[in-house]
This record gives C-alpha cells, structure tokens and sequence, in this order.
C-alpha cells in the first residue's frame, strides 16, 4: 500500500476513533498501547515485525528493511526492555519510517518527543537489550488478540491504535469519510440547542428514572 502525504493527513485527521467504529471491524489494539509522547500521530501501512524477549536486533533489520511511510508494528511478546529509543528513531526518520506501535517496551521518550518520531508501545522502561536474534521482518503477527498482516493500514493517536486489513482498507476510509460528515452536521446542530436523545435517536431505548 502506497500512499501520499496528503492521504495520510486525511487518515491522520480522521482519527483512530473515527477509523475503528466507521469500519465496523474489530481493529482497535487494546489501551495497553499508548503514545510514548503527547501528540504522536501517524499513519500508514505495517510492516510487521517478531522480536524474541530482551533482543532488539529485529527493529536494527527492520529499519534497514522498511520503505518510506512504513510504520513498523512489532510483537515483542509485551516484553518490559527498551527495544527502542533515540539512536533507532533517527535511523527511521532518515529512512522516511513513519511511525512505531510495539508489543514491548520504549526508552529516551523525551528525546522522541522532540524527534517527533511517533511510537505507541505498551511498556516504558530503561532496561536494555541483547543482539543475538534477527527475527522475522513481514510475516503475520498476533498483537495480543489482534492478528496483523504486513501491508495493514495502521492509525494511531491519542486515543488509540486501529489496524485495518489491507483488504478493507478502501470501504473503512470511505465509511469514515461519510461518519466524519455526518458529525460535522451534528456538531452544528449541538451548538444550536439541539440534544444528543434526538439527534441519535436514543429517546425510545429508556425513560430515566428523574428525581429532583
């Protein structure tokens, strides 16, 4: 999956949220992953990689591996060691690499936020890593629930991780484009008095209870 800049604004802008309930799919990772920093955004397709417990020799390869815009989604099995930190991130930002959302632990998050290199990653920690394990860069992987293809279109930010298969990749975008206009809509009916009951239709699920 190829895509330019300005696809991936949109995606970026779209959001996560926006991603995983237009798409009807169940491709929202679960919160463990977060931003290493505040604002990190990215998106983009995956290029999966496998990492053994405390070895990081994989990501070494996989930034030597990725294309422009890939977003390297790792499953290091939830291991707490710093799989990464300043020196890969700017390996992958003079690459072109887009992003990173790993099973696993980060490090130097101060110096990735100002980088601005954007990492999702369910551990921080200073522990180090070994080099004795290349890995497996492409094949699928299980993110902890969720199975993951190289070529998925991964979104991520502050609300969280959606990764969409690639072969569902055109009608989410398309659905979220229309669940992004029809909330445009809502938002200028809120701001004129009008209530979430009607607007959603909630009116008839349930009468409250009102004491005063």
């Amino acid at each position: 999956m190829n895509m330019d800049a300005l696809a991936v604004k949109e995606l970026c802008e779209l959001g996560s949220a926006t991603i995983y309930e237009a798409s009807g799919l169940p491709c929202a990772l679960p919160p463990d992953f977060r931003p290493a920093w505040p604002g990190a955004r990215c998106a983009g397709p995956a290029l999966t990689v496998t990492a053994a417990p405390g070895d990081n020799l994989p990501l070494h390869w996989a930034v030597a591996s990725a294309s422009p815009g890939d977003i390297l989604v790792v499953d290091a099995g939830g291991s707490k060691y710093g799989y990464w930190g300043e020196v890969l991130a700017v390996a992958a930002q003079a690459r072109g690499i887009a992003g990173l959302i790993i099973d696993g632990g980060v490090r130097d998050t101060d110096r990735l936020a100002e980088l601005r290199f954007p990492v999702f990653s369910t551990a921080v920690t200073i522990l180090g890593t070994g080099k004795s394990w290349p890995g497996v860069i492409g094949g699928r992987i299980h993110l902890r629930g969720h199975d993951v293809a190289n070529g998925d279109l991964v979104v991520a930010d502050a609300d969280g991780v959606a990764i969409v298969p690639s072969s569902q990749v055109d009608a989410a975008v398309q659905a979220s484009r229309a669940r992004a206009a029809k909330e445009a809509g809502f938002m200028e009916r809120l701001r004129e008095g009008a209530l979430t009951l009607d607007l959603y239709g909630f009116r008839g699920l349930a009468d409250p209870e009102v004491l005063r």
